[in-house]
């Protein structure tokens, strides 16, 4: 009995700990892709403005 118990038990929280793990991967691909474009946009926007002398938003 105590065996059964244990084997449903692991079977019924891996599906959901696996779709767990998935989830958390996923989104932090996303905010990473997020972060790292944003890196990048600031920089080129940096470069731009320092080819055409406009000086940085004072706002950001």
């Amino acid at each position: 009995m105590p065996q059964e118990f244990w084997s449903n038990a692991i079977y019924s929280v891996t599906p959901t700990i696996l779709v767990g793990l998935v989830f958390w991967f996923v989104i932090r691909a996303i905010l990473k892709a997020d972060g790292n474009e944003r890196k990048v946009r600031s920089r080129i926007e940096a470069e731009e403005r320092a080819k055409i002398a406009v000086p940085a938003d004072p706002k950001a």
